[in-house]
């Protein structure tokens, strides 16, 4: 057997998968999120866009995630990761463009169930089902954590956009409108990419050598293997782990504040800055571009040190504070500085925080697991949104709905520091992945 260019294998991967995926996650988070944006201007041709009406929508999208997200991750599991997730893409981006035009309030929950059905399991996909048979359990942080900063990047690129688009007319259309539709266009195009250009297993692509190849598809059957001695979980029992659930009551905890923050954060911005909607994308391109250098931070230290508890933990801390000192800001200024506290907690640590269930799962228990866990956040998804809706209909402001998100985020940042692992039977930093064959990281949550 030939030796392995380590450095020749990263860089193809980053490239021939990380970049893709990354995309993906890019147009996923915008077509997610531009209701947040096109609730600015939208509420003048359709009046019946009440603040119940709005987060009664933004959340039931979570409930057609919860419903199918299960069940597509087991379907691509057993079937193929690529081709589920190009199907996903496609039918979101078909849905996107039907929400250019709706008039009733039918028509607006449809649509929002329909693109969180269509969505449904594709992170899950990537966590457990594809991004395993391409990286190590040492690698899998790093990877992870480059590819959940499209978030970041959506939202750094999207708001402006929005923005800009929100206030133009090119076709003919209301802004909102072009901006469901052009937005709908990139996942309906890069679907037929994804389907053709990406692979499920090393062993189908050409641009890897055979001993850079046997390497990896050895690597993932040996930590199946041990994964299996330590704990052989079938989907059931991974449904029903204690440890599994835990992770869903931390996960559903994050989620009330990440969601409800987002789909109210342009509202709030604008009520308290009175900026036009260009100039208030470009305003909270700001935050998200701190929580991205951060993120860049934490999956770099998180990687070299094999922590995982506090820096998850660290974050969702940081995080609470921005949400549960919002209500006190005074202007603009303040009111920036609390979002990029928020900003970061919420978004700084997701990376690693997606690695953990895969250190005592695997195969389509994995899946299962990991679509259970997300599953519990879309309620978490649901129940924030609205539960900033109902708190403004009835308070007249949302600083008791902030109260609430940061102290889920600090009740979840416990819960957090409660998962104990073992990392090589210890604390210590993993070796680097050229000088040995990776060890399983044990978790027991």
């Amino acid at each position: 057997m030939g030796t392995i260019d380590f450095d020749h294998l990263k860089r193809m991967r980053d490239l021939r998968l990380i970049l893709p995926v990354f995309l993906v996650s890019i147009i996923a988070c915008i077509d997610r999120v531009n209701i947040a944006y096109a609730k600015l201007t939208m509420t003048q041709d359709l009046p019946w866009i009440t603040p119940e009406v709005f987060g009664a929508g933004a959340g039931i999208f979570f409930v057609g995630y919860l419903i199918f997200e299960i069940p597509g991750s087991l379907v691509a599991a057993h079937f193929s990761a690529t081709k589920w997730i190009s199907r996903i893409m496609f039918t979101w981006g078909l849905v996107c463009v039907f929400m250019a035009f709706i008039t009733t309030e039918t028509q607006f929950f449809l649509c929002r169930f329909l693109l969180g059905a269509s969505e449904a399991s594709l992170y899950p996909v990537i966590y457990s089902v594809l991004f395993p048979r391409w990286f190590t359990g040492r690698e899998r942080a790093r990877a992870t954590s480059l590819m959940l900063t499209s978030l970041l990047l959506s939202n750094i690129l999207g708001a402006p956009l929005a923005g800009i688009l929100l206030e133009s007319s090119f076709f003919g259309l209301h802004g909102w409108q072009e901006l469901f539709i052009l937005e709908a266009i990139p996942a309906l195009a890069f679907a037929v990419f994804f389907f053709f250009g990406v692979k499920d297993r090393p062993e189908q692509v050409s641009w890897l050598t055979a001993e850079e190849k046997n390497y990896l598809s050895e690597n993932f059957k040996a930590e199946q293997a041990a994964m299996h001695r330590v704990k052989k979980y079938s989907v059931a029992k991974a449904l029903t782990d204690p440890k599994v659930l835990k992770l869903c009551l931390i996960y559903f905890l994050w989620v009330v504040g990440f969601w409800g923050f987002y789909f109210w954060m342009p509202t709030v911005l604008k009520e308290l800055s009175g900026l036009s909607t260009s100039l208030l994308g470009g305003a909270i391109a700001i935050p998200m571009t701190a929580a991205l250098i951060v993120q860049l931070i934490i999956s770099k230290t998180a990687t070299k040190t094999g922590d995982k508890v506090w820096h998850v933990a660290g974050a969702l801390f940081v995080g609470s504070v921005g949400l549960g000192l919002s209500p006190f800001s005074n202007g603009l200024a303040e009111a920036l500085v609390l979002v990029c506290l928020s900003a970061i907690g919420i978004h700084a640590a997701m990376g690693v925080w997606w690695t953990i269930p895969t250190t005592f799962l695997t195969g389509p228990a994995a899946a299962g697991a990991i679509g259970l866990i997300n599953s519990c956040g879309n309620i978490g998804g649901w129940v924030g949104p609205n539960m900033m809706a109902w708190i403004k209909v009835n308070t007249g402001s949302f600083d008791l709905g902030y109260f609430i998100m940061g102290g889920a985020m600090l009740l979840s940042g416990l819960l957090v520091l409660t998962i104990q692992y073992n990392l090589n039977g210890s604390r210590k930093a993993a070796p680097a992945i050229e000088q040995e064959e990776p060890q399983l990281q044990e978790a027991e949550a």
